[in-house]
């Protein structure tokens, strides 16, 4: 039987960044053989990974990255199932890699992204299943966007939580990361009334007649009402028509138009958003992890 080092189960963890003794297990079940232990780790983290996947992961982090250029970059959102692993270095890397990695290798979305190699040479997909291993919590790459513009881009993160991207010409630096962070705190739609989805103003338009007609009063005032509400809910949910966040008196509009610039677009991740979560309670949680583990 091989004698199993300190040193060999040293050298397994720092291939694998896995833990001691399921380097140790895995060499002692290789008989010893480096190679053997770690593709044998490679796929049991495979494995756990599976089992993970069936877990709702709605917590995690929104990285973010912009070129040196300011005329690239990426979001991404990267969940896992708690605010602990959220915290971790190792997570918190991995979700800021993927964002210069995607706008480096310009990928169009986390399958590309998936079947993407990372700077250290591995391939994600296989990076992520490891560190699924290593954390013991459902990860998941759930959504990216790039962007590639001819004018300026600003990036702001509220915590980890929020990620904010914005495509923009004119004015300067500081007046991107004002509107970026405004973006996050306001959280608008769309950039103007014209994109705002027809089915959606039709609805509100719908509701308003109907709120509207109750008053009793004449159609042709009800239909006044009425677009003097839509007229209100369109400056509530697009970005030029919002209260600038840094000086209300004034719309970002008119902020837009005292320093000469223009939003291209925006995209705001918010992590966890439409994530349906679960609740159980304790017992059940600590039996299911249990289970789980077998």
């Amino acid at each position: 039987m091989v004698d199993i080092t300190a040193s060999m189960v040293k050298e397994l963890r720092d291939l694998t960044g896995l833990g001691m003794m399921e380097c140790k297990k895995a060499l002692t079940e290789t008989a010893g053989d480096m190679k053997a232990a770690e593709d044998l780790l490679r796929i049991k983290s495979g494995a756990k990974a599976s089992k993970a996947a069936g877990r709702i992961a709605a917590e995690g982090m929104v990285g973010a990255y912009i070129a040196t250029d300011g005329r690239s970059g990426a979001l991404v959102e990267v969940n896992c199932e708690t605010d602990f692993v959220a915290r971790n270095e190792d997570f918190i890397n991995f979700a800021c890699n993927l964002a210069q990695l995607v706008t480096t290798q310009n990928l169009a979305d986390t399958d590309a992204l998936a079947a993407a190699t990372l700077a250290n040479g591995e391939n994600v997909e296989e990076f992520r299943k490891a560190l699924v291993m290593k954390l013991g919590e459902n990860i998941s790459v759930r959504r990216c966007v790039r962007y590639a513009t001819q004018g300026q881009l600003a990036s702001y993160l509220h915590g980890s939580r929020i990620g904010v991207m914005i495509d923009y010409t004119g004015g300067d630096e500081t007046l991107g990361k004002d509107l970026a962070m405004h973006i996050a705190a306001s959280k608008p739609l769309c950039v103007s009334r014209e994109q705002v989805a027809p089915d959606l103003l039709a609805r509100e338009r719908l509701i308003y007649t109907a709120q509207a007609a109750e008053s009793g009063k004449p159609a042709d005032i009800v239909a006044k009402m009425v677009d003097g509400r839509i007229a209100k809910y369109l400056a509530e949910v697009t970005l030029l028509g919002q209260p600038f966040v840094k000086d209300p008196e004034q719309t970002v509009e008119k902020l837009l138009a005292a320093k000469s610039a223009k939003v291209n677009g925006f995209t705001m991740f918010v992590v966890g958003e439409g994530i349906e979560k679960k609740s159980c309670d304790f017992a059940a949680e600590v039996m299911a992890q249990v289970n789980q583990a077998k």
